[in-house]
């Protein structure tokens, strides 16, 4: 399914016939004015929808002020936000950078530098961890990989959700274990509940670190602030980006201070990485993400699971979510793109993901009534 119209860009993406030129809640508008519900958020970024007053007075207010000076000089606001990710967090210390596959790659370059020797790392099949080479590496899906190789050595597989596997790999040149807490480009693959608990006292036993890339899952969007916070465990390194400075990018690394010790000035750096800009939005997104906000998060994730199941869709196969984060995997009769296109004839945009699976990320302002919108649109299109 293509429809590019594109002249000047390189080919990277089937992009959908309709371009927006402005958002507001969480609708956004194409060239003629239509109004289309947004169920996707950007792919989990824009959590708290579009055009949100205090996040574009905080870009406003920066913008008009200093837009770069670069990280070779003090930064109150980065600091301000560092602290604030690292008490959420329990963890230490943060590195910015503009992205998730940054993040994650500073999270292995950290790995590497703390295991002093040990450079392997153990990554789950059907992870998605990002697009350069250390990141894709780590991205246990061979169709990524095509015509890039060879990758980057020292990454090694076992499947996700299974204790016994990641066992079974650890050898003396092991310094890492980095995984989703639920992978998001696979289909929204929610592992057992004691799955992330099993990893952590591998990783104590072993004296391993625990890499979580909460990049598509944290932020919120689970209806905790970071996913891992559901069983309750503490990992070394969390990545994030996607939804921190609601669609100005900035990515982040937070990391206990083993780990943060291992790292000397000259190690590691970023030119744009907290930008004044993302980094104004961000502490305003932070403080946005408070209690209110995650009951709000978790009662719509709840309705709309409830209008899902009792809505009996005999081509929905089973519904995974946590918060909201959800995974419609479908009739294998009925291909998931051509329903999202028939979604947006329909004016809501909702995303795909893994092997059939409608994947919906719906900013956490949307309404009751806006989900009943999509059920009920949803009904006619799977008709």
């Amino acid at each position: 399914m293509s429809h590019n119209k594109l002249t000047y860009h390189v080919n990277t993406y089937n992009r959908f016939p309709v371009e927006f030129i402005k958002g507001n809640g969480a609708y956004l508008f194409d060239k003629e004015d239509n109004k289309y519900l947004d169920f996707l958020s950007g792919i989990a970024v824009t959590g708290f929808g579009h055009n949100k007053p205090e996040l574009v007075n905080a870009a406003k207010n920066q913008i008009e002020n200093l837009w770069h000076v670069s990280n070779l000089f003090e930064s109150s606001p980065q600091e301000e936000l560092g602290k604030k990710l690292t008490n959420i967090s329990k963890l230490d210390k943060v590195f910015f950078c503009n992205s998730g596959t940054e993040a994650n790659e500073a999270a292995i370059k950290f790995a590497r530098k703390w295991g002093n020797g040990r450079s392997t790392i153990i990554a789950a099949e059907g992870s998605f961890h990002g697009r350069t080479f250390g990141s894709l590496s780590a991205s246990m899906q061979k169709k990524l990989w095509n015509g890039f190789e060879p990758l980057t050595p020292g990454f090694v597989s076992v499947p996700y959700n299974n204790i016994d596997a990641i066992k079974n790999k650890i050898d003396e040149s092991t310094a890492a274990i980095m995984l989703e807490p639920i992978q998001g480009e696979s289909g929204i693959i929610i592992p057992d509940d004691n799955y992330l608990q099993g990893v952590r006292k591998i990783c104590n036993d072993n004296n391993i670190l625990m890499i979580v890339d909460e990049i598509q899952t944290g932020m919120g969007r689970t209806g905790k602030f970071f996913a891992y916070q559901h069983p309750d465990i503490l990992p070394d390194i969390i990545t994030i980006a996607k939804g921190i400075a609601n669609g100005i990018p900035l990515g982040a690394t937070i990391c206990s201070d083993k780990v943060a010790s291992a790292i000397t000035p000259g190690n590691h750096g970023s030119t744009f990485g907290g930008n004044p800009v993302a980094v104004a939005i961000a502490n305003n997104v932070v403080d946005l993400l408070t209690g209110q906000t995650l009951n709000n998060i978790n009662e719509i994730s709840n309705y709309l699971k409830e209008q899902l199941q009792t809505s009996n869709f005999t081509s929905i196969k089973e519904i995974r979510n946590k918060g909201l984060m959800f995974g419609l995997e479908l009739d294998k009769k009925i291909d998931a793109k051509e329903i999202a296109s028939a979604l947006l004839k329909n004016k809501i945009i909702v995303g795909t993901a893994g092997n059939n699976v409608l994947r919906l990320l719906p900013p956490f302002i949307i309404t009751k009534e806006q989900v009943d919108f999509f059920i009920e649109t949803l009904k006619i299109v799977l008709k």
